[in-house]
């Protein structure tokens, strides 16, 4: 049984996460607010990332980071300190986590790191400026580390579609947006957030031993869809 190390696992694609490894794994949570579901493999700590001091933990075979943003407007409508707000929380919040717990990794075995991306760092989309400028900061991160650390600690990146969480819920907020949604991804669908919890739940795996320093589109085919 590994000791797994979530980020933000008390909602979206986090919870999803610390549900599919919970069964196998002890899970150490950390979060503004604990998972709705109590379970004996799980331990919370109610965390602020980024102005609160984070819990010492002796040991830790994976390191997953949650936490994101999702902000989107005009150009002409973001404020700078909206621009460092996404940055503090995507990669800023990302940086301290590794920072505190590296050690704690070092223990660990087959250590690894996971974080998140978004089809937007890569992929032109209209509005997203705050949030793909951040996230492309988590990318850099991820191939940085990923030589740095090696080979003690793999470090890899997802970097989602639009996703069935409350943090995009204002993109599904009805059946129009729900479609067109669809429609501009070739596969017409987008994610539910088991699926990025069933690949965070390989990477941080031995099936992924020889891969570190990648980032994985989980897109629906929209990165080779013309828009």
């Amino acid at each position: 049984m590994n000791k797994i190390l979530v980020i933000g696992g008390s909602k979206g694609i986090g919870n999803a996460i610390v549900n599919a490894l919970i069964s196998e794994h002890q899970i150490i949570n950390i979060s503004r607010s604990a998972p709705l579901q109590p379970h004996n493999n799980l331990t919370h700590h109610t965390c602020d990332i980024l102005t609160d001091e984070l819990p010492n933990i002796d040991e830790i075979d994976a390191l997953i980071y949650c936490p994101g943003s999702i902000n989107l407007k005009p150009i002409s409508r973001l404020k700078l300190d909206e621009f460092r707000n996404d940055f503090e929380i995507n990669v800023v919040g990302a940086v301290k986590a590794i920072q505190k717990y590296l050690p704690s990794l070092k223990k660990g075995n087959n250590p690894s790191i996971l974080l998140f991306s978004t089809v937007a760092a890569k992929l032109g989309m209209p509005f997203h400026a705050s949030v793909a400028a951040a996230k492309a900061g988590v990318e850099g991160l991820t191939k940085s580390l990923g030589a740095e650390l090696a080979p003690t600690i793999r470090v890899n990146a997802i970097a989602p579609t639009v996703t069935n969480t409350d943090l995009a819920s204002k993109l599904l907020r009805n059946e129009r947006m729900i479609d067109s949604i669809k429609d501009r991804h070739p596969l017409k669908k987008f994610l539910d957030p088991k699926e990025v919890a069933d690949l965070a739940t390989f990477l941080i795996s031995n099936k992924a031993n020889s891969i570190s320093g990648q980032v994985f589109e989980l897109d629906c085919g929209i990165v080779s869809f013309k828009i």
